[in-house]
C-alpha cells in the first residue's frame, strides 16, 4: 500500500474495495499528529490502561505491542495501536510537563527551545550569547560587598548561557 511520505498515512488506490478502511486510518492518524500531545516521557513498555486517544512515546528499546517501534509515537485507538514514525521537527506537548517534546537526529529531546532571538512585545529581550565578562579586579579604592555581588551576577549570566564562560 502506499502511504505518504511524513506520516506514512495510507494512500487510496484506483479501483479499491472498502476504500473507507483506508480512508479511516489515514483519519486515525492524523487525529494523533496534527497538534500532537502526549501523556508522558518516552517509555519502553505500553501502559496497563491506556487511554483511548491518548498519544504515548516509544522508547529506544520497547517490548510488548510496541516491540519493534523505538522511538514512535504510539496512540491508542479503540481497534488497537497506531503509530506514527516521527521525522526531525515532529513535536509533542507533553500533558504532564506542559513542555514540549521535540524528536531530531534519532531521539526525543524535551522543553528545549531553539532561537535566534526572543521578543516580547516587539522588544528582543534575549538573543546570541555574548563575549565573557572578567570578574573585577584591581582599583584604587575596593567595596568587597559591591565586588561580590558583581560576580554572583557574572556568574548567573554565565550560568544562564547569556555572557560566555571565562576562557
Amino acid at each position: 500500500m502506499l502511504t505518504s511520505t511524513r506520516l506514512g498515512l495510507p494512500f487510496l488506490s484506483a479501483g479499491q474495495a472498502q476504500k473507507e478502511l483506508t480512508h479511516n486510518e489515514a483519519l486515525l492518524l492524523l487525529d494523533a499528529a496534527v497538534q500532537a500531545c502526549c501523556a508522558a516521557a518516552p517509555a519502553n513498555a505500553p501502559p496497563q490502561s491506556p487511554e483511548i486517544g491518548f498519544a504515548y512515546l516509544c522508547g529506544n528499546n520497547p517490548t510488548g505491542a510496541w516491540q519493534g517501534r523505538p522511538n514512535s509515537v504510539a496512540c491508542h485507538t479503540e481497534n488497537g495501536w497506531r503509530f506514527i514514525e516521527p521525522f526531525d521537527g515532529f513535536e509533542l506537548f507533553d500533558r504532564d510537563s506542559g513542555r514540549t517534546w521535540r524528536f531530531a537526529s534519532g531521539a526525543w529531546s524535551l522543553g528545549i527551545a531553539k532561537a535566534s532571538e526572543i521578543q516580547v512585545n516587539g522588544i528582543k529581550v534575549l538573543g546570541a550569547q555574548q563575549p565573557s565578562i572578567s570578574n573585577a579586579t584591581g582599583g584604587t579604592t575596593v567595596d568587597t560587598q559591591a565586588r561580590n555581588t558583581l560576580e554572583q551576577v557574572l556568574s548567573a549570566l554565565r550560568a544562564h548561557g547569556i555572557i560566555a564562560q571565562q576562557g
